[in-house]
């Protein structure tokens, strides 16, 4: 192959989704991708999906080709302060929908989009950079070639660390996803059917670095313990079903996002706490963007215009710019020990609670409408 259109660089979720969707848009795409790193330990990460990242997966026949243990829709979502009684409870039953979101495992679905690549048309893989009209930058918070493109990405570590784990309980999930936003920590408990169907959950714990290196350093079953203490049981007696895994947090956005014959996608465009669960989607959703922004170009306009590259940044601009104002809000906010704060922020949950037309209007932006 002598050329492309479009080069992507980056095979993971987001970058495998732009070199599929770019190619069932027309363009001759080739992807770059980066070898597995040696000794890899087991992915226990899942994904919290909304119905415009499922939407996409699904115009490019990866949804249905994901197993049926492997995607987990979420009917319920407890979301739990650190006083009693101050928690918000959201329903696909009272928002009228299927579910609220769906959780997919990680490895599989970086699976089904490496299968997918397979059979695209007007796409390859290739092993180093090829000449092109536009280069696609999709390689991650840490994106090597980024710098050589002349953007910035402006990250501020937040002190904490994240910890993701697979868990089973002795109790059915029944589709429902927990939250605890407790000073200075965020657990969440996301719904999975795997390792053991309608038991499973995906483990994702944030907190201050020295605490979350203590939590990894413990025994597996002095950290079921500190687990249970956590949660009270609300989930079941939780047991460890695999590794654990830990890694830094922080919040940054490039600038610029894109120039003359280059744009940057997901993670290495813009990085926001896990806490809500929308990484992905925003990565997804420049996929969406970067796709429609391209086919509707005028034709005497080529891929690589700085101009039409332009207007995605902008599409995208107010997207990112809030998701990364309201996870880094949440956490100060709950981060902040003060006791009127901490008596504030409960109160707000409850308040929120009883208030249907605002509830409506969180659980509608989480759910991607």
């Amino acid at each position: 192959m002598q050329g492309c259109d479009i080069l992507v660089r980056g095979d993971g979720a987001v970058g495998a989704a732009a070199a599929l969707a770019l190619s069932h848009a027309g363009f001759e795409v080739a992807l770059l991708g980066a070898p597995a790193p040696a000794g890899a330990c087991e992915d226990v990460r899942a994904y919290a999906l909304n119905d415009a990242s499922v939407a996409l997966l699904r115009s490019l026949k990866v949804w249905d080709a994901l197993p049926a243990a492997a995607r987990t829709p979420v009917h319920d979502m407890r979301v739990e302060g650190d006083q009693p009684g101050a928690r918000i409870d959201f329903s696909a039953w009272s928002e009228s929908v299927p579910q609220l979101a769906w959780i997919v495992d990680a490895a599989a679905l970086e699976r089904a989009l490496r299968e997918a690549l397979r059979y695209a048309p007007r796409l390859c893989r290739v092993e180093a950079e090829l000449p092109c009209a536009l280069l696609v930058l999709a390689e991650g918070k840490d994106a090597p070639t980024r710098a050589r493109l002349g953007a910035r990405m402006e990250r501020h570590p937040y002190g904490q660390r994240a910890i993701a784990a697979r868990l089973v309980s002795d109790l059915p999930h029944a589709g429902c996803a927990h939250q605890w936003f407790r000073s200075p920590d965020v657990l969440a408990l996301l719904p999975v059917d795997q390792p053991l169907p309608a038991h499973g959950f995906a483990l994702v714990w944030s907190g201050p670095e020295a605490r979350a290196a203590e939590l990894l350093a413990l025994e597996p079953a002095a950290f079921e313990a500190e687990l249970m203490a956590a949660t009270a049981g609300a989930a079941g007696v939780l047991k460890l079903a695999g590794a654990r895994v830990g890694w830094p947090l922080s919040i940054g956005r490039a600038e610029p996002v894109c120039g003359p014959g280059w744009v940057l996608l997901g993670d290495a465009a813009h990085v926001v706490h896990p806490l809500a669960g929308q990484g992905l989607n925003l990565g997804f959703g420049d996929v969406a963007s970067l796709v429609d922004v391209l086919a509707a170009r005028e034709p005497w306009r080529a891929i690589g215009d700085e101009r039409v590259l332009a207007r995605h940044a902008r599409r995208r601009a107010a997207a990112v710019g809030a998701m990364g104002l309201v996870t880094d809000g949440l956490l100060q906010l709950f981060a902040n020990s003060q006791p009127w704060v901490k008596e504030l922020r409960n109160r707000g949950l409850g308040l929120v609670n009883r208030l249907p037309p605002l509830k409506h209007l969180l659980a509608q932006q989480a759910i991607g409408r």
